[in-house]
C-alpha cells in the first residue's frame, strides 16, 4: 500500500510527526512496535519543566497535541520560578502516564488521514539515494513518499543493571537492529547514548511523613491556549522530596567497581544534565546530600518514581541504597533501575528542516537525533513532520529562528554544533529567553501553524482577539486610575508595595515589582482574561529589556536572511581559514547566521564568506 508519510516510531516525536502530517491532508502511516504504548512515559511521570515547559507549549501554538493531553491527563501542575523573571518560568505536569498513552492513541485513532500498524520495522527502501519506503520485521511493507524516523531509544538497544546485560528497549519492549545497521551502511555516523530510568516503589509501603510535602498548585494553569481540555481526573496528588546520605554515599563509594556505567561495562555517554546517581556522588564528593523526588505515576498503579536516583548498579546493591532513604527502609521495590544503551545518529548528518543529507525524503525526530526528554523529542517530531509535508506539497520548508521559539534553537545547536551526549534544552542555552517566554508563545508561533495547516480558522480567530484585547487593555491602564483609598492602601501595605497618596494610572502601579496580574485585580476591576493582563504586565515591566532584545534579534535575523546558495564550493573561496572550511563542507549551513553558529568558526571567516555571497549575487 502507497502512503504519502510514514513514521517509525510511536514515541512523544512520532505522535506529533504523524498528527502534523496528517492534518496537513497527507496521508499518513505511524508503524509503531506496541500500540498501547503510543507516547510512553518510560522515565518520569511529567511533562514540562525549565524551557521544555515552553516547548510544550511552543507545540501547542503550532498545533501540536503533547500540551492537550498534558492537561487532560495531569495528576497536579506547577508553574516553576514563578518568583523569579517571565524569561525563566515554565510549567511542569506530574501526568498519569496510563491515561497519557490511553488518550494518545484514542486521539490519533479519531484523526483523519492517519493509520496506525503494530510492527517493528526492519529496514527501509532507499533508491538512488531517495527513500522509497519500509520493511517490517513481520514482512509486512509498504510505500511512501517520505519517511520519518522517530525511534528513540529502540535501535540496538541493551538494558544493564551492574555487570547484567540484556538486548531489550525501555520498559522490557524488543529492540531493533535491522534500521542499525542499514543507517551505517548508508554511511550514517550512528553513535552509542546513554540514559536511564530510576527505581519504582510500590507507593503504599512509603513512609511519606519522613519527608517533604510537595503540593501541585491550585490555580489552573494549562499547557494548551485552546479550551475545552480540562483535566480527566479532577485531582491535585502531592509529590515528595527526600534526600540521600551518607551511608548512601559510602555504599556507592564502596561498589562503584560493580556499577555498569564505571566498571566498564557501558560505552554510550551519559546526560550531563540528567546524571546517574552514582555519578553525582563521585563527581559532587563534598555534597553530603542530593534530593530524591517520590512522583505519582498513576492512578491505576500502587507506585512511585524515585526522581534523580537513576543507577546502573547491580540489584542486590540497589536494594541496599534504596531502603536507606527516609521513608523507604520498609518499602516494596516493583521495579529496579537500569541504564539503557542505544544508537543515534550524528544531527550534524541533519539540515535545519530535519531531513537527512544522505537519503532524501528521510527525516529524523527525537532521541535517535541525540537528544533526551519528551519534550524535546515532540518539539523535532511536530517540525520533521510540518516539513516532510511542506516538501510533498512543493513548498518552502518551515524554519524557526533562534529568537522565535525554543524549538529553533533546539534543532539549531543540533544540526549546527552536533552533540556527543544526550542533548538536554536548558534556558541558558537561548540567547533570546526573553522573548521566548511560557506566557507569549501563542503569539509567536499561531501564525505558522495556521499558514502550514494545523490551526484552525477558530483557534486563529481567537488569537486575533487575543493581540486586539492586548492593546486595549493596555490602552484601558493607560487612561484608567487605581483609586487612593483606605482600603487599596490597606492591601498595598499587607503585600509589602508603598501606599498611594493620589490616584495613579494602573499601568503604573502595574509596574511594581511586587505587584503581578494575580493580585492585580485586588486593586482594580480589568475586564480582560488573565492571559491578556500578564502580556500587558510583563510589556510594562520589562519593555526597555524587551525592546533591546528585539534590537539583537533583529540583528540575527538579517544573518539568517542572507541564505547560502546548495551549490556553494567552498574551495573557490580565498581566506577561509581551513577548519572553517572544513566544517563548512561538513555542516553546509544553510545561511550565513548558521555558518556565524558552528563552532570553530571565526568571525574573520564569516566576514569573507559574507563578502563572497554579496560577490555572487551581483554576477
Amino acid at each position: 500500500m502507497k502512503y504519502d508519510v510514514i513514521v517509525v516510531g510511536g514515541g512523544h516525536a512520532g505522535c506529533e510527526a504523524c498528527l502534523a502530517t496528517s492534518k496537513m491532508g497527507l496521508k499518513t502511516l505511524l508503524v509503531s512496535g506496541n500500540l498501547n504504548m503510543l507516547g510512553s512515559m518510560p522515565c518520569n511521570p511529567s511533562i514540562g519543566g525549565p524551557a521544555k515547559g515552553v516547548v510544550v507549549r511552543e507545540i501547542d501554538a503550532l498545533g501540536g497535541w503533547q500540551g492537550k493531553n498534558a492537561d487532560l491527563t495531569r495528576l497536579q501542575i506547577k508553574m516553576l520560578n514563578s518568583s523569579k523573571g517571565p524569561a525563566v518560568r515554565a510549567l511542569r505536569s506530574q501526568n498519569d502516564k496510563v491515561l497519557y498513552s490511553k488518550e494518545m492513541r484514542k486521539h490519533l485513532e479519531a484523526q483523519e488521514n492517519l493509520d496506525l500498524y503494530e510492527a517493528y520495522t526492519d529496514h527501509l527502501i532507499v533508491e538512488n539515494n531517495t527513500v522509497k519506503g519500509i520493511v517490517n520485521e513481520d514482512g509486512s511493507s509498504f510505500e511512501a513518499d517520505a519517511v520519518i524516523l522517530t525511534t528513540g531509544t529502540y535501535l540496538s538497544s541493551l538494558i544493564f543493571r551492574g555487570h547484567h546485560v540484556h538486548e531489550a528497549g525501555p520498559d522490557e519492549q524488543a529492540t531493533s537492529h535491522g534500521l542499525s545497521k542499514q543507517l551505517k551502511d548508508l554511511g550514517f555516523d550512528v553513535r552509542r547514548l546513554k540514559t536511564g530510568t530510576p527505581p519504582r516503589i510500590k507507593a503504599s509501603s512509603i513512609d511519606f511523613s519522613k519527608s517533604i510535602l510537595a503540593p501541585g498548585e491550585d490555580y489552573p494553569y494549562k499547557f494548551s491556549f485552546d479550551e475545552g481540555y480540562d483535566p480527566i481526573l479532577g485531582v491535585n496528588i502531592p509529590c515528595y522530596l527526600t534526600y540521600t546520605n551518607p551511608e548512601i554515599h559510602k555504599i556507592v563509594a564502596d561498589n562503584i567497581h560493580e556499577s555498569a556505567m564505571y566498571g566498564g561495562v557501558i560505552s554510550g555517554v551519559e546526560p550531563r544534565y540528567c546524571p546517574s546517581i552514582e555519578t553525582k556522588i563521585i563527581k559532587f564528593k563534598d555534597k553530603d546530600r542530593h534530593q530524591v523526588f517520590l512522583e505519582p505515576e498513576s492512578l491505576e498503579w500502587d507506585q512511585t518514581y524515585l526522581g534523580e536516583f537513576s543507577t546502573s548498579m547491580p540489584e542486590e546493591i540497589q536494594d541496599k541504597m534504596i531502603r536507606l532513604i527516609p521513608g523507604l527502609e520498609n518499602c516494596e521495590i516493583i521495579k529496579y533501575s537500569y541504564s539503557i544503551e542505544y544508537d543515534s545518529i550524528n544531527p550534524l548528518q541533519l539540515y535545519s528542516n530535519l531531513e537527512t543529507k544522505l537519503v532524501k525524503n528521510l527525516f529524523c525526530a527525537g532521541q535517535i537525533n541525540g537528544t533526551s526528554g519528551y519534550e524535546e523529542a515532540a518539539g523535532q517530531g511536530i517540525m520533521a513532520g510540518i516539513n516532510a509535508g511542506l516538501k510533498l506539497q512543493g513548498k518552502e520548508p518551515l524554519v524557526l529562528r533562534r529568537d522565535e521559539s525554543y524549538i529553533g534553537v533546539l534543532i539549531d545547536d543540533l544540526v549546527t554544533k552536533g552533540t556527543n551526549e544526550p542533548y538536554r534544552l536548558l534556558t541558558s542555552r537561548a540567547e533570546y529567553r526573553l522573548l521566548l517566554r511560557n506566557d507569549n508563545s501563542d503569539l509567536r508561533l499561531r501564525e505558522y501553524g495556521y499558514q502550514v495547516g494545523l490551526i484552525s480558522d477558530e483557534q486563529y480567530e481567537a488569537l486575533r482577539k487575543k493581540k486586539k484585547d492586548i492593546a486595549a487593555c493596555t490602552e484601558y491602564l493607560n487612561t484608567t486610575n487605581v483609586v487612593m483609598s483606605a482600603e487599596n492602601n490597606a492591601y498595598l501595605e499587607s503585600i509589602g508595595s508603598s501606599t498611594l497618596k493620589e490616584s495613579q494610572k494602573g499601568i503604573e502601579v502595574l509596574k511594581r515589582p511586587e505587584i503581578s496580574f494575580l493580585n492585580f485585580r485586588n486593586l482594580i476591576d480589568v475586564p480582560y482574561s488573565d492571559e491578556v493582563l500578564e502580556q500587558v504586565e510583563i510589556e510594562a515591566k520589562y519593555q526597555g529589556y524587551i525592546r533591546k532584545a528585539l534590537a539583537q534579534a533583529d540583528k540575527l535575523e538579517a544573518m539568517d536572511n542572507k541564505v547560502i546558495p546548495d551549490n556553494i564550493n567552498y574551495d573557490d573561496i580565498d581566506n577561509i581559514a581551513l577548519e572553517a572550511r572544513e566544517k563548512f563542507k561538513k555542516i553546509m549551513p544553510r545561511t550565513l547566521g548558521q555558518a556565524s553558529r558552528i563552532s570553530g568558526v571565526n568571525p574573520a571567516d564569516i566576514a569573507v564568506l559574507s563578502v563572497y555571497l554579496d560577490a555572487l549575487r551581483r554576477r
